[in-house]
């Protein structure tokens, strides 16, 4: 499978509890944080739902 890699850009203050919560299962949390994952189906997804709060980079 192919790594990517998701930085928090924006902050989670004022977003719905669905985005906030998928922020912390990424494992992010706070700007400029970041993680390398494996981009399964599963990530694809959560990362399509916080894409206004991320950035990601393929590896």
């Amino acid at each position: 499978m192919a790594k990517v890699t998701i930085t928090q850009v924006k902050s989670i203050i004022d977003r719905p509890k669905n985005q906030k919560l998928t922020i912390k299962a990424l494992g992010l949390g706070k700007i400029n944080k970041s993680v390398t994952v494996e981009k399964t189906p599963q990530i694809a997804g959560m990362i399509n739902k916080v894409h206004n709060l991320v950035e990601v980079k393929d590896i």
